[in-house]
């Protein structure tokens, strides 16, 4: 991380706050729901070490929340260690994070955010909300809008990943120009860590932070060349993992490495997603000085 933070320019290294993907949806689960991943965000701890602890407590809280509900079958963990119970409602899984944050005491303190994947249910120019399901539920680019300003007025929503179509530009532009400023937008699917696409997606104005994914632009100077462009227009950055892991930690010395304060890579179980958590505790230990978190989430 310190190698990185000298390569990269980094004014400040930081811990980052765990965005940790609990409940699955979308391809990567075999339950009706459309969107792909509903996370938890510890944003409100003190520090790293404290945001270990709320997430962890609160993803046990809403494993026996969902036991309790749907039966111990619905417990299992997906390829992140998310849980994906046999769900329909796009909206119940935010009701049930809602619980598991008040029931473990860290109401107002751990923020959701989440990954809708929605070029996985794109269809002929609009969004099918039951494709999983087979129970066409067919929605417009500007009724899924609608839907996720009404969220993020009722839910601690600070982050929505691939809104729209990984093409579909006019809507991703449309959400931004609407979305309250608290919550950012991240482009996944829109920018594939490219740094063309991200100077096409900032001339669009279609997004407000990226997913940063190595693998996907090929180097790690390449992707320093993202995440400035990205950077200079503002734009957050949150590190990311990929569903096939290994339990490699570069990413944990990466994001403290950048200081860009978010980091996705699943939820506190499976060994491949604990390891980078551990690496990022190591360093904290090393560095007990560092600050956490990401200032626009407090």
């Amino acid at each position: 991380y310190k190698f990185i933070a000298k390569k990269f320019g980094t004014e400040q290294i930081s811990a980052p706050v765990p965005c940790m993907n609990v409940i699955n949806g979308g391809s990567h689960a075999g339950n009706a729901l459309p969107m792909q991943e509903y996370m938890i965000a510890p944003a409100g701890a003190k520090d790293f070490v404290e945001a270990m602890k709320m997430a962890t407590e609160t993803y046990h809280h809403l494993k026996s929340i969902i036991k309790a509900k749907y039966g111990l079958d619905a417990t299992n963990v997906g390829a992140e260690g998310g849980f994906a119970p046999p769900l329909l409602d796009v909206e119940e899984p935010l009701r049930l994070l809602v619980a598991a944050i008040d029931k473990a005491g860290y109401t107002g303190k751990i923020k959701i955010c989440m990954d809708v994947a929605a070029s996985e249910f794109y269809v002929d120019g609009k969004y099918d909300l039951g494709k999983w399901a087979d129970k066409p539920n067919i929605v417009t680019g500007e009724e899924l809008t609608a839907l996720y300003l009404d969220w993020t007025e009722r839910y601690p929503i600070v982050s929505i990943e691939d809104p729209f179509d990984q093409m579909d530009i006019k809507n991703w532009a449309h959400c931004v120009a609407k979305m309250p400023k608290h919550v950012q937008i991240v482009a996944d699917d829109l920018s594939v860590t490219q740094k063309e696409r991200i100077e096409w997606i900032i001339k669009e104005k279609g997004a407000t932070a990226l997913l940063l994914k190595i693998n996907q632009c090929g180097s790690i100077t390449d992707s320093f060349d993202a995440v400035k462009t990205a950077l200079s227009d503002k734009w957050a950055v949150m590190a990311s993992h990929r569903s096939g892991e290994t339990e490699d930690v570069f990413i944990a010395h990466l994001v403290v490495g950048l200081g860009v304060g978010q980091i996705k890579t699943g939820a506190p179980c499976r060994s491949e997603r604990v390891a980078k958590y551990n690496e990022i505790l190591r360093i904290v230990e090393d560095e007990p000085d560092m600050p956490y978190g990401f200032p626009a989430w407090k």
